[in-house]
């Protein structure tokens, strides 16, 4: 079989030819534990950071989508596009206007939104799950009553800023989502959302507050974030301060102190925890089949956000484990959007 170079690769490692076979059935083995620890559990992810651009990087998370569906999990996928959406309203012509950090969703702007992430974003992961069968079925926050939302204006600098169309979820009606499980079909789920009072309205929804609604209402045992760090540090920039267990009342006593690309993230985690999910993650989508690498292993990867406890800080690691993490090409995610 031919070694793959480039982007979403290894290129110093074929799994075909540098194991033995009792190498590969050793690593089998050492996923048994996991495998029926998880089998039967739901697990939300949101899809975002270079994952969802690169297109090594999503064929590798449709081809972890589809192994954890075919060993018995029930996975069920979050999305935004960030990214996607900047580069169409380019295209039209439409400015892209940020507050803080956070993009104005103008109504022009909402409706390129809807386009990108329910025909284009949504449409691409499903095509690339469903090459290994029919699976994946694909869904936004407007459908069956999915998710309400409220029109919010967040607090920048002291100043409570009118952000447009843009909302936080307060209602989550799963049973469409619950019927595709039951159906033995990979959700994948666009995070825009109506209006509370007026269902004609539809608001642009951050995909990580998304995931986490949608994680306590199906009762998933996980929420996992991709993201395009290594996960938490605990003394940013220091390398070496990468958490890799933090307690639930540690890490909500650290949220108002985070850098803003990472606070939405660990707040979701925080909303999912609190409507009863039993763990979170924030795993380095930019390294192939990361997902799997954080259910399946003993240490895992990334940082696991737990009910009970203080700060583990993961050990350091050489760059040559690294080596085949893909670079940054865009932006990493913000709360300005559903990315």
């Amino acid at each position: 079989m031919e070694v793959l170079h480039g982007p979403g690769y290894r290129h110093h490692f074929d799994v075909h030819k540098d194991l033995t076979p009792e190498e590969k059935a050793e690593v089998l083995v050492d996923a048994l534990p996991w495998l029926e620890e998880f089998s039967g559990e739901r697990v939300v992810i949101k899809f975002g950071g270079n994952a969802m651009i690169n297109q090594n990087l999503k064929r590798c998370f449709a081809e972890d989508m589809v192994f954890l569906h075919r060993v018995g999990l029930h996975p069920i996928v979050v999305h935004g596009g960030g990214p996607q959406i900047s580069h169409m309203l380019k295209a039209l012509g439409i400015k892209s206007e940020f507050r803080g950090g956070l993009r104005v969703t103008t109504p022009q702007a909402m409706e390129v939104v809807r386009m990108v992430l329910t025909g284009k974003v949504s449409r691409e992961l499903i095509g690339l799950i469903n090459t290994h069968g029919s699976l994946a079925m694909g869904m936004s926050g407007e459908d069956a009553g999915l998710f309400s939302a409220v029109q919010t204006h967040p607090l920048i600098n002291g100043v409570h800023e009118d952000l447009g169309l843009v909302g936080e979820i307060v209602s989550v009606n799963a049973s469409a989502v619950d019927d595709l499980v039951q159906m033995g079909r990979i959700p994948i789920v666009s995070s825009v959302a109506p209006d509370e009072d007026d269902p004609t309205k539809v608001l642009n929804i951050n995909a990580d507050s998304a995931a986490a609604s949608l994680a306590a209402a199906v009762g998933a045992r996980k929420l996992i974030v991709l993201t395009d760090v290594e996960g938490l540090y605990s003394n940013w920039p220091d390398k070496n301060s990468l958490i890799s267990r933090i307690g639930l009342e540690k890490l909500r006593s650290m949220l108002p102190d985070l850098e803003t690309g990472m606070r939405p993230k660990m707040k979701a985690c925080v909303h999912a925890l609190d409507g009863g999910v039993e763990e979170a993650h924030i795993i380095d989508g930019r390294t192939p089949h990361s997902i799997l690498n954080e259910i399946f292993t003993t240490d895992g990867i990334g940082t696991m956000v737990v009910r009970e406890g203080d700060i583990e800080l993961r050990a350091a690691r050489p760059d040559s484990v690294n080596e085949d993490r893909v670079p940054n090409v865009e932006p990493s995610d913000t709360a300005a959007d559903a990315d």
